[in-house]
């Protein structure tokens, strides 16, 4: 390992791995987190190019994102979609007018050159976020899902079929030729790195398009500091997404050991609910309570990882 620093990278998707970033960035300051983002779901749209976990991370840390919904923007409006649909447009992919302004001037950036990385700090800083919003990678990856309906893109299987087709394998598209986006890359390799934390998201629509960025898995296990994980099951059921669904049509036991199992090799600490168990040789097992009710409790379970990975107890940034 090496000396003890205080800069924390997490790795997430889209809602379950918001929350709790945004708690990370209550406990740690600014400049001490950088969190990396799935952006195999990007797709686009009605001619604008859209960035769902990269949005929803973005509008969670700057405390304007839809409560209830976990998505979107808080006190939206629908004017653009009723006019869509009344047109005999695609409605369905929801998008509100305050987010389409947002897809508008990322369209227009990405088409005059400007790289996803770079756009997405502009917006942050726009937005008043401190921590590093980061994608993945600044090329495109795009996850394919195989299933007995066909392929299907992600936001179609996703959305569109509400992930009822039959899952046979996912994949990809492009990640053999991306690369870690610049900002991405050197968070990993910071002198001051003190720990890796793998958001709740869903460990192979979310976690496993950034980790199969090349080079991605060996930045993180070259780390040299703990990585950890908190698992997205309780009670043997994902508390958000098709999570659960996944693991059934892969085949695969919804349990924390089946978690333990896809993330070997990479982490050393597995963060599971408090009423949960698992036994996985080589790891360790901490209990907490991991359900993300409200932000307060964001902000108590980013603090009891951080004293898991640290050794040393974090208040909520600025208590």
């Amino acid at each position: 390992m090496r000396a003890a620093g205080r800069h924390i990278v997490a790795l997430c998707g889209g809602v379950g791995g918001a929350r709790l970033a945004h708690g990370l960035a209550q406990c740690l300051a600014p400049d001490d987190l950088t969190v990396i983002v799935n952006t195999g779901d990007d797709f686009e749209h009605c001619g604008l190019s859209i960035s769902p976990d990269l949005d929803t991370v973005l509008y969670t840390l700057a405390g304007v994102a839809n409560r209830e919904q976990g998505w979107g923007r808080s006190g939206e409006t629908l004017g653009v979609m009723d006019a869509l649909k009344a047109l005999g447009g695609p409605d369905w992919f929801l998008l509100g007018d305050k987010d389409i302004a947002l897809h508008l001037i990322r369209t227009e950036a990405l088409r005059a050159g400007t790289a996803l990385s770079a756009v997405m700090a502009q917006l942050a800083k726009a937005l008043g976020i401190g921590p590093a919003l980061v994608p993945m990678s600044d090329q495109p990856v795009r996850t394919m899902v195989d299933t007995a309906d066909g392929l299907l893109a992600f936001q179609d299987y996703f959305v569109a079929r509400r992930c009822a087709p039959v899952v046979t394998a996912i994949r990809f598209d492009g990640a053999a030729v991306a690369r870690p986006a610049p900002a991405a890359l050197a968070a990993l390799q910071r002198p001051d790195l003190a720990g890796i934390v793998f958001c709740p998201s869903n460990p192979w629509l979310s976690m496993d398009p950034i980790l199969a960025v090349p080079g991605m898995r060996d930045l993180v296990r070259g780390a040299g500091v703990p990585v950890l994980a908190v698992s997205p099951l309780i009670g043997g059921q994902a508390v958000k997404g098709p999570t659960a669904k996944i693991m059934a049509k892969l085949g695969l036991a919804c349990t924390n050991e089946a978690i333990a199992a896809h993330y070997a090799g990479l982490i050393d600490h597995l963060v599971i609910d408090t009423g949960d168990n698992c036994t996985a040789p080589g790891l360790t097992i901490s209990q907490r309570d991991i359900l993300m009710r409200d932000e307060p409790d964001r902000a108590r379970l980013a603090a009891e990882i951080l004293d898991i990975l640290t050794g040393s107890s974090t208040a909520p940034h600025g208590d």
